[in-house]
């Protein structure tokens, strides 16, 4: 038995993510450059937590920095949406954690892929999400990389920009997708950014893609340029509906980030 094990001691060591592996898809050859594992008991300088804007947008609205919404052990990190019965000073009925990279680490072309689990509860609205670095919103583009509603089998996957947003075009092409996921269970969801086009895996399963359209002009594809990310915790909101505060609270945990390069662009 010993012996057995010794010998698949290299196979295993080749599945542990290590900067220089690489990674091959139908697009081709990629080299991972960068990734987030969560080791230790802090953040890594490339992260934040979300603070509560001043002027906060739905997603927002129950933002707060504190230790209670955050736990990071054992190589995941885990954000957590409680009801609010721990911050008398917090008028909020509920709180939520969220991480970002913002200012400190941005994505442009490559692929990226996040590993999740999440649990299942009403008005639960956990994200995974590019912005770009000191732009405006929506002129230069949002990717959603992952969005689920609630307990739903499937996550949302779009992009918007004010070609999608002001102009309200949604199709032609088509700014989203819905697909399945395990429920329960950790998925992987990906995205690659080309120059010219955007396109989206769950579990390395493709799911749509999302291309420059010349015609349109350029404020129908926005999302060539540095983004930072962002994975949080949301809880209620037009979309998603009332929260449950029976059941709370609620885990959404981050095994890890993967950032990768095409071979050819290094």
């Amino acid at each position: 038995m010993k012996l057995r094990l010794l010998a698949l001691l290299p196979l295993l060591a080749l599945s542990i993510a290590l900067p220089g592996r690489t990674k091959q898809t139908s697009h081709g050859r990629w080299q991972l450059v960068w990734q987030e594992e969560f080791r230790g008991r802090h953040l890594s300088d490339e992260w934040t937590r979300i603070p509560r804007f001043p002027n906060p947008s739905e997603w927002n609205k129950y933002m707060s920095l504190d230790d209670r919404l955050f736990r990071q052990r054992h190589g995941r990190m885990t954000l957590y949406g409680r009801v609010n019965d721990f911050l008398p000073q917090d008028t909020a009925h509920y709180l939520q954690g969220g991480i970002y990279t913002k200012d400190r680490k941005t994505f442009h072309r490559g692929r990226i892929e996040i590993r999740l689990r999440m649990d299942d509860a009403q008005g639960a609205w956990p994200a995974a999400w590019l912005l770009p670095q000191g732009g405006r919103w929506p002129q230069d583009g949002e990717i959603d990389i992952m969005e689920r509603l609630n307990d739903e089998g499937e996550a949302h996957q779009t992009v918007h920009s004010a070609f999608t947003q002001w102009d309200k075009r949604k199709d032609k092409p088509s700014n989203h997708q819905k697909s399945p996921i395990k429920n329960g269970r950790y998925n992987v969801y990906g995205v690659e950014m080309y120059e010219d086009s955007l396109c989206f895996f769950i579990n390395d399963t493709y799911t749509f893609t999302y291309r420059r359209q010349p015609e349109y002009g350029p404020e129908q594809f926005p999302f060539d340029r540095p983004m930072y990310l962002l994975i949080d915790m949301q809880l209620g909101g037009h979309w998603v509906g009332k929260v449950n505060p029976r059941e709370l609270p609620y885990r959404y945990q981050i095994d890890y980030v993967r950032y990768y390069r095409l071979c050819e662009d290094r």
